[in-house]
């Protein structure tokens, strides 16, 4: 097998909310493996910081101001990047919040804001990133699910559902558009070393302990980790490869859990 299946060269990827933690790992990733990154933040100020940390990773990456829930935005920023980067090959859909709250003490609007852009975020942008690639017969779409696409946990309902949603979405934009040579496919993190996670990965922590017990691989992920799976996703090896979720996860969702006198 030639590893030029997975040669990105020439081919632009747009990450969004790629400014910091996993998205600007994915876009590492992609960048190392020879595609134009272009991302996008509702923050001028962390859109600049974000592109100045990727030249000091000898990155050149584009950066777009625009909120992936105002449609009018997405479809104007959309067609000036397609103008002045190039058609957009791969998209991946990687800006979302989450807010951890238990149901009874959730407000509708925190429910309808995590849904919004959790999951009507990936649709707009896939849209009107998707009329190109239906145009052009050629396209990728990576939709970043979650564990909670398949499973729940306290606090975070709106966020498991908004989740579950895009993994549905992932399968009917594959089904809609495989026929135009799109390829839409999610990748679905496990628990990852971040920043945000920091204060909570030292040993003794509860939620720490509670996450090497539950892991096959023993370790939280490395955001270095998810990079494989985003090439993989964003390349020609991937072609015959859609409407699939790929658990980037240690095993979490393939096992019970270690039993109590393990």
């Amino acid at each position: 097998m030639s590893l030029s299946l997975f040669d990105l060269k020439g081919k632009n990827a747009l990450i969004t909310g790629a400014t910091h933690g996993l998205g600007m790992s994915m876009a590492c990733g992609l960048a190392n493996a020879g595609a134009q990154i272009v991302i996008n933040d509702i923050s001028k100020e962390k859109l600049d910081n974000a592109i100045a940390e990727y030249k000091t990773l000898g990155i050149d990456a584009k950066g777009y101001v625009f909120d992936v829930t105002d449609e009018a935005a997405v479809q104007a920023n959309v067609a000036l990047i397609e103008q002045e980067v190039g058609a957009i090959d791969i998209l991946v859909n990687n800006a979302g919040i989450i807010k951890r709250i238990p149901v009874l003490e959730m407000e509708v609007a925190d429910w309808e804001l995590v849904l919004k852009i959790d999951l009507t975020g990936p649709f707009i942008m896939s849209k009107h990133v998707g009329k190109h690639m239906v145009n052009r017969k050629s396209g990728k779409i990576i939709n970043i699910c979650s564990m909670m696409s398949e499973v729940g946990r306290e606090t975070v309902s709106a966020y498991a559902a908004a989740k579950g949603g895009l993994k549905m979405l992932t399968k009917n934009l594959a089904t809609e558009w495989a026929k135009f040579n799109i390829q839409v496919n999610g990748i679905g993190p496990g628990y990852f070393a971040t920043s945000q996670t920091a204060p909570i990965r030292v040993d003794g922590h509860p939620f720490n302990d509670f996450i090497l017990s539950r892991t096959p691989a023993n370790r939280w992920g490395n955001p270095e980790d998810l990079q494989g799976a985003v090439i993989f996703l964003s390349s020609k090896a991937s072609d015959f490869v859609s409407g699939h979720v790929l658990y980037v996860d240690g095993g979490i969702l393939a096992t019970l859990g270690k039993a109590a006198n393990e």
